[in-house]
């Protein structure tokens, strides 16, 4: 059963100028693994966080690390969540999780669903 879904569009140069102002921001949200790709794909990892987050119902108090975005060799995204994100996802019975993600024209996007 599907227990939420979240969504998140991210303007790629907007995104990598806040990146730019703001020293330590890509260390605060990403971890080191998420942190090796191209400005798009870590755009799109950003939204995929943000639409977790909308798919937890968008609880304060949830880490940015705790929600990694990993990809297979086959292009295929999947989560890795911890700590506050696990905990809350366990609070909800979600026991799956399915993503999406993309970016194309300077916009990167992602879609998230949760099933228990």
């Amino acid at each position: 059963m599907i227990v939420g879904v979240g969504i998140d569009v991210v303007d790629v140069e907007r995104f990598v100028e806040s990146m730019q102002r703001t020293p330590g921001l890509a260390e605060r949200v990403f971890t080191e693994t998420e942190r090796h790709v191209g400005p798009a794909s870590l755009a799109a990892r950003f939204a995929a966080k943000e639409a977790v987050a909308k798919a937890l119902g968008a609880p304060g108090g949830l880490r940015w690390h705790d929600c990694e975005v990993l990809t297979a060799d086959s292009g295929r995204p999947s989560l890795v969540i911890t700590g506050t994100v696990a905990a809350r996802a366990a609070m909800l019975g979600i026991r799956t999780w399915h993503v999406s993600m993309s970016h194309d024209a300077g916009i990167a996007s992602a879609v998230v669903i949760a099933e228990s």
